[in-house]
This record gives C-alpha cells, sequence and structure tokens, in this order.
C-alpha cells in the first residue's frame, strides 16, 4: 500500500494513490485563515445631489421602531383593512421603522438647513457624516415645531448654529408661542428675536418657496426649491409613511392636529407633486427620503416611488 506524507503530496502521487485511498480521507493542506468577523447592521447617513444650481443633501438624524403601528397610522380604518394593505406591501403590523431626515440645501451663496432633529448632538453629528459643520449653517428653516424638528436648536443651553438666521411660518410660531409647551420654550423661544416669518408664497431665499400645507400642526409649512428650470419639494410631515399615509392621504395619522385638514393637504400637495413630475424629501420617508410621487393603483391615491439614479448626473 502506498504511504502518503502530506507535506510532499504532488498531483502525481494523489493521482497515482485515487485507487486505493478515497479523497475523503485525505487531509490536503490550506492555508490558515481567521473567519471574518462579523460587522453589525450599518446605513448610509445622507444623499447628495443637484437641483439646478443647488446642492441638496439629505441626511439622517435618527431611526428608531415603533410598536403597533395602527396605532399611529390608518386609525380609522378596520384592522382587516390595515393588515391586508400591510401585507399587500410587505409592511409589518407589529412595528415601524421611524426616520428623521433633515435637508441641506446649498444654493452656492447660503447653506441652508430644513429642520434640526430630536437633540443638538444628533443633528451635529449627522451633519458631520455629510461634511459640515453647524457654524456653516447661515439658515434654519422650520417646517413646524413638534419636537423632533426643533430639538437640535440647542446644545446644552448654547445655540447649536451660532452664525444661522431661523425662518418659519408666521402661523406656526403664533400657535406655539401661546400653548404653553416646553419643547417650544426651550428651543425655540430663545431664538425668536433672529427669527423672521414668511406666510403661504413667501421666499425663504429666492430660489426657496413657502406653501402652507397646515392640518399635521396649524401651520406646518412645505417648501418648493426651483434653480436653473428643475424643481423638488421638502414636504416635511405632510406624509409620514410612504404607504400608510402618502398612498391613502384619507387614512388618519395620530400626531395630525387637525386630521380632515391633514388629509385635504396631503391630496392637493401630492396631487401638484405628481402632476409636476418633480423630486420630492419626506422628512419620515424611509432613508434616503428621496423620491417621487405617482397617482395611485388599487384603491391608493398615490404612491412613493423612491428615486433609483435619476438623480446621479
Amino acid at each position: 500500500m502506498t504511504t502518503l506524507n502530506t507535506t510532499t503530496l504532488t498531483r502525481r502521487s494523489l493521482m497515482a494513490a485515487g485507487a486505493t485511498l478515497p479523497l475523503a480521507g485525505l487531509a490536503v493542506p490550506h492555508s490558515a485563515r481567521a473567519e471574518a468577523p462579523m460587522m453589525g447592521a450599518s446605513f448610509a447617513r445622507h444623499r447628495r445631489f443637484n437641483i439646478g444650481g443647488f446642492e441638496v443633501t439629505t441626511i439622517l438624524a435618527g431611526t428608531t421602531p415603533r410598536e403597533n403601528p395602527q396605532g399611529i397610522f390608518g386609525m380609522n380604518v378596520s384592522e382587516e383593512e390595515f393588515a391586508e394593505v400591510s401585507r399587500a406591501n410587505f409592511l409589518s403590523t407589529d412595528v415601524s421603522q421611524f426616520f428623521f431626515t433633515p435637508t441641506v440645501v446649498n444654493t452656492g451663496s447660503e447653506l441652508v438647513l430644513f429642520d434640526t432633529g430630536l437633540n443638538g448632538d444628533a443633528i451635529t453629528d449627522a451633519l458631520a457624516s455629510a461634511g459640515y459643520t453647524p457654524d456653516q449653517i447661515d439658515i434654519v428653516v422650520l417646517t413646524h415645531m413638534h419636537g423632533d424638528h426643533i430639538g437640535g436648536m440647542m446644545t446644552d443651553g448654547e445655540a447649536t448654529f451660532p452664525n444661522a438666521r431661523y425662518v418659519t411660518g408666521q402661523t406656526e410660531f403664533d400657535h406655539w408661542a401661546a400653548a404653553g409647551n416646553d419643547g417650544f420654550d426651550a428651543n425655540v423661544r430663545p431664538m425668536a428675536e433672529m427669527m423672521s416669518f414668511i406666510s403661504d408664497g413667501g421666499d425663504v431665499v429666492t430660489g426657496i418657496t413657502g406653501m402652507a400645507a397646515p392640518g399635521h400642526t396649524p401651520g406646518h409649512m412645505v417648501y418648493r426649491l426651483q434653480s436653473e428650470g428643475a424643481g423638488l419639494v421638502i414636504f416635511a410631515d405632510l406624509a409620514n409613511h410612504p404607504v400608510w399615509s402618502l398612498a391613502r392621504p384619507d387614512w388618519e395619522v395620530r400626531f395630525d392636529s387637525d386630521k380632515a385638514m391633514a388629509a385635504e393637504s396631503r391630496r392637493r400637495v401630492l396631487g401638484m407633486i405628481a402632476a409636476d413630475r418633480i423630486p420630492a424629501i419626506g422628512y419620515h420617508m424611509p432613508f434616503p427620503a428621496v423620491g417621487y410621487v405617482d397617482t395611485g393603483r388599487d384603491g391608493a391615491a398615490f404612491r412613493w416611488v423612491p428615486e433609483a439614479g435619476q438623480l446621479m448626473g
């Protein structure tokens, strides 16, 4: 019987021994290699593209799961309908992932931040992931004054954006100023003297125009960008989910202060975006929160179409 020395095994000796030794029993040498470690889940933190001469960057300032999504969305439909729509769209009825996505717009002369996230540390970290620092922000625009949009205005009692001026809707500011709200008093009121106020159709700067879209809050506003013939709408919390809110604008959302008015605003603004065929950004859309709005199908009024490379150029 042939004896094999595994340290000098050759192709010829392997073939010669094949008649007497099963290959499964051979000790074939190989280089030792450590197993690759598990890296853990990860997610991109920003998405940058151009709208005409504007450079637009969405930044992820937080994400968290929320249980019992029908306690938030579709509160006026049956459990069966909610489950049917969810299943058709591969969505769990047990938990939903929330995203918090401020937007940075570089107009070429000013750096404009739309909304400030949950807190100062989160927005500073999100800006850093996209290459920005808080002191570079020239204008902070507040679409409305829920805590996840104004929470980053202050950090440890100091202004997070030391060189910025602030723009918001007059109706929104007046509502919260009279409401006795702790978040407003801690984060917005200290900046009151640095704020300018606009109404429907007012400009933040040339090419960025506010549009009233009340219902989510009394003075909630969305913003339209226009530059070199290109357009985009930042629709903030007009719709908080691509299926359970945007696609079905009449489904009631717990966070909407006036649910009928919010539904009317959704239909009006989403209809405009769909008709104009321009991209849009939604604060709570799945990150990177950029897409298009189309007319719906299968009983839905609208359809969210995530951006798929159209804005790479």
